[in-house]
């Protein structure tokens, strides 16, 4: 792919949206997206890509991923997958919202600048609340108070700014909720007690995720390629178990796999070896590709949709766009729990995985409500 960003110069942008002329059957690398918006700033050091999946349902709404990409082919492969994951996930999870992402590309840790964060703010703004913006992967509350400084479409805040804080934290409540609702499924009650969890990945949101489970009664065992994370857990749980990395993890004898790092841990490799009996973690588009989720229910493994589980984060998020109130947050992402079980009902009536049966209500939703958008009033 040739260097989309093209010669840099400041405040480039490209737009690729539905208003361009078509393009031949196959020729387009954005399949279904409305927008794709690539912006560079020159003097600041911003790289950013802005995908805007689907605004059936209102403004597209997703967080901004800052990662060390190998190339802007990766970049943008993660940016359209995880845009549409979000137009399913802010469905699911029953909000106004349409679905849309962003990713910044670099490393948060040495090129992450206030000049940097504003300019990709005045990026966000351009798109006139087609996209509303949030924390994600290498990006923090304290890091859209920034980006809030050029951009009015922005949530994930602080506190002391009036936003809803550390989403990992409703992230992470829900995931639990939807554990919950996978072990009523196959053992019948939704408790962990008793049984042997292996997260994958204990960072902002995994950490948290162990404290449930830890309060549950679950026996956990954990793993990080960050020792810093793995040694935080372990100082304050010394109980609990940790393993070398991810493939001992998959290997490991457990009743549930947790992945909440980056997504791709399902794949040909690690279906075949798994030996939990459930799957439900935070990470993004866990299924390396399609057909994984087959070979899961070939095995008789249970498959807790991500984008369904993991949306207690942006349950968070959006409820500041009307005032953040976290009780109500909290309450709408307990129903996590009985959205689950619906997709696991769904799915056996079906007789399809569960990933298939969540996309089909996720459509469904998108269809049946994005429909009356065409109602004049």
């Amino acid at each position: 792919m040739p260097n989309v960003f093209g010669p840099p110069h400041k405040g480039a942008e490209h737009v690729i949206q539905g208003g361009d002329p078509p393009v031949p059957p196959g020729a387009s690398r954005f399949g279904s997206h409305e927008q794709v918006v690539f912006c560079q700033d020159e003097a600041s050091g911003l790289r950013a890509i802005i995908a805007i999946y689907s605004t059936a349902l209102g403004p597209s709404l997703g967080g901004t991923r800052f990662y060390p990409y190998k190339s802007e082919d990766e970049a943008l492969a993660d940016v359209l997958n995880l845009s549409r994951g979000m137009a399913y996930k802010n469905a699911l999870a029953g909000l106004d919202l349409g679905g849309g992402k962003a990713v910044i590309i670099g490393d948060p840790a040495t090129d992450k600048s206030e000049a940097m964060l504003r300019a990709y703010g005045r990026f966000v703004q351009s798109l006139n609340g087609r996209y509303y913006t949030a924390c994600d992967v290498g990006t923090f509350s304290e890091d859209m108070d920034i980006v809030a400084r050029e951009s009015r479409y922005v949530t994930g805040r602080t506190v002391a700014h009036g936003g809803a804080g550390d989403s990992s934290i409703l992230t992470a409540f829900g995931v639990f909720q939807g554990m919950r609702a996978a072990a009523e499924t196959v053992w019948g009650a939704p408790t962990l007690r008793g049984r042997r969890v292996g997260v994958e990945g204990v960072g902002k949101v995994g950490h948290r995720l162990v404290e449930h489970l830890l309060e549950d009664g679950a026996d956990i065992v954990i793993c990080d390629v960050n020792q810093a994370a793995v040694d935080r857990v372990r100082s304050a749980h010394p109980e609990i178990e940790v393993v070398a990395d991810a493939a001992a993890l998959i290997r490991t004898e457990l009743d549930v796999y947790a992945p909440c790092a980056l997504g791709g841990s399902l794949n040909d490799d690690t279906v075949p070896v798994l030996t939990a009996k459930v799957v439900c973690g935070a990470a993004n588009n866990q299924l390396a590709h399609v057909g994984v989720e087959k070979s899961l229910a070939d095995r008789a493994i249970l498959y807790a949709p991500d984008y369904v589980v993991n949306s207690g984060g942006v349950i968070q998020v959006a409820d500041e766009i009307g005032g953040f109130n976290f009780d109500r947050a909290k309450a709408r992402a307990t129903g996590i729990h009985a959205t689950t079980k619906k997709i696991f009902a769904l799915a056996a009536d079906e007789g399809v995985p569960p990933a298939v049966a969540a996309d089909r209500l996720a459509e469904r939703r998108m269809t049946e409500v994005g429909r009356l958008r065409g109602i004049l009033l």
